[in-house]
């Protein structure tokens, strides 16, 4: 490479210099090294953004862990990138709590006073107050309705500004961030020298806009001065608002203190945003590793759709369980591709296991008759996968692995249950797996009942549809009787009385009409089982066979 002109380098200012410096370091890697915690280790590994690794969980206090992420800023409708990382999020803390013993103290920001919030009040000739409680409720309305637990606690910015006053003042006593004269506060960059850096090039590095009088264009606003007509706070600097980064340092450190087990957020936060709350927060509390672990999930991306999709809207054609299985097949960590092939292979998962649900109790109940049953190989087979599905997740939440190690249990189920002439039964390792399935499919958030609850209140319909199939069975049974060989004619093939054909055409018609409400009949010789399913409501199925075309 040859080097430039002298006449080419002065052309540079200082700042630019400084960038080119800045450049430089993050190619060869900058911030200060992770260093592992004492404390309990909780017998999981987690990949650590700040270690750029595995390591093992160690919590401060033992079987608790305190845990922050970032909430949205309610300036308009949450989206499915918001959906996809709240929702893997969620079943991180679920594992975590349920499988793992670990009682997780969530706390998480609500951001209601932000550019965009006011730009949308402009807009909208509303007050950004009004914005923000709009689109608040209607997030909180979302993640329930994705079933997200709720954290410990949401906290407003509005409502925490004075700390957020107090937190700069402090960070400013400490030497770590400066006055400009137009009354900006900027955090001083250069006064944490290598210590900066951690996150730099995860999706970007560049410098934040803003006043001219910056020492270093990679500081950033801590506190700025409020234009006319925007919202402002009295501050020793002026009437002004804090900046972005601000009041995630603020509000984690007012709930956990100077020491946090787990922040998490999506991979696009990394860099500026959770760089920055690190620097910040290090510069207040002057110790060495604020945050023990960074979580960060991947980004959603769209195949040929539209790229917005509202979760209300996502919501019209897929349920929450069935987005909850989605974010199951891919790695938390991963970029999660959504488009319609890859929401129906899930809806496709959870059909599997919630036949195989249905078949297993109608077999304990006698309903269904199979060949011999291997019981002994299907309680090893469900030993195995106990083992396998903690495995998985202990491993930094693997739930492709663990949930191939549940569809490979109900395989093996399914290969078990093959209808034929009736055998001595072996219904306990049945039950033993559904309920299995069923304990670790609420563990994730996944419950199959409200598949049924859609449609059905308080089980009505549910002894509704009981007693229709029941009787459908007695008039298939009498549609079914055979004639003597003498009355067919032939001494080698008996027949069905033809009187009755039309019988077993009303049975198999109304078997077909059913379907498309999302009830579904299955014909197993001489018995039915049937099932409700929310998720099959729509066109007629075509069925490969009826009782009159054999």
């Amino acid at each position: 490479v040859h080097p430039a002109p002298v006449s080419v380098v002065l052309l540079y200012d200082g700042f630019q210099l400084i960038r080119i410096l800045h450049l430089l370091t993050a190619c060869v890697g900058s911030g200060k090294p992770w260093v592992r915690p004492g404390g309990f280790d909780t017998g999981l590994k987690t990949f650590n953004s700040l270690s750029k690794q595995r390591e093992p969980l160690i919590v401060a206090r033992e079987g608790v862990a305190t845990w922050y992420s970032c909430g949205p800023t309610v300036y308009d409708h949450a989206h499915l990138g918001h959906a996809s990382s709240y929702v893997r999020f969620d079943i991180l803390q679920r594992v975590l709590s349920r499988l793992f013993g670990i009682t997780v103290i969530h706390a998480m920001v609500i951001t209601d006073i932000d550019d965009k919030i006011i730009r949308r009040s402009l807009e909208e000739k509303v007050s950004p107050a009004a914005i923000a409680a709009l689109y608040e409720e209607e997030f909180k309305r979302d993640m329930l309705a994705l079933k997200v637990i709720p954290p410990a606690v949401y906290l407003r910015v509005t409502e925490n500004v004075h700390h957020i006053v107090a937190f700069i003042e402090r960070i400013i006593t400490n030497g770590h961030a400066y006055v400009t004269n137009e009354g900006d506060v900027y955090f001083d960059i250069q006064s944490i020298g290598s210590r900066y850096g951690r996150f730099v090039g995860a999706v970007g590095s560049q410098g934040e806009p803003g006043s001219s009088n910056k020492r270093d264009p990679r500081d950033f606003a801590l506190w700025k001065p409020s234009k006319p007509q925007e919202p402002s706070w009295e501050s020793p600097w002026g009437r002004g608002r804090p900046g972005w980064h601000i009041e995630c340092s603020t509000i984690a450190s007012c709930v956990f203190g100077s020491q946090l087990d787990i922040h998490s957020g999506g991979i696009d936060l990394a860099f500026p945003h959770h760089e920055n709350e690190i620097a910040q927060s290090e510069a207040y509390h002057q110790c060495g590793q604020w945050a023990n672990y960074f979580l960060h999930s991947g980004n959603t991306t769209r195949t040929l759709q539209r790229n917005y999709i509202t979760i209300k809207d996502f919501l019209q054609s897929y349920s929450a369980n069935e987005f909850r299985m989605f974010c199951l097949l891919s790695k938390y960590r991963s970029a999660i591709d959504y488009s319609d092939s890859s929401m129906l292979e899930a809806r496709a998962a959870l059909g599997t296991i919630s036949t195989f649900f249905h078949d297993a109790q109608a077999y304990m109940k006698g309903q269904l008759q199979c060949s011999h049953v291997q019981e002994d190989f299907l309680w090893n087979r469900l030993a195995e996968t106990k083992s396998s599905v903690m495995d998985a997740l202990a491993d930094d939440f693997d739930t492709p692995r663990a949930t191939t190690a549940l569809l490979n249990l109900v395989r093996h189920g399914n290969c078990q249950l093959q209808p034929a002439d009736g055998a001595a039964r072996r219904p306990a390792v049945f039950g033993a797996m559904v309920a299995y399935l069923r304990d670790i499919l609420d563990v994730c958030g996944i419950d199959l009942h409200t598949q049924a609850d859609v449609l059905s209140s308080s089980g009505s319909l549910e002894a509704v549809v009981d007693q229709l199939t029941h009787f459908r069975n007695k008039v298939r049974a009498f549609a079914l009787a055979h004639q003597d060989a003498s009355a067919t004619g032939s001494p080698t093939k008996p027949g069905l009385h033809p009187e009755r054909i039309r019988l077993l055409k009303a049975c198999d018609a109304l078997r077909d009409d059913l379907a498309p409400l999302g009830v579904v009949i299955k014909d197993r010789g001489a018995s039915s089982t049937w099932e409700i399913n929310a998720s099959r409501r729509g066109p007629r199925p075509q069925h490969e066979g009826s009782e009159t075309s054999s």
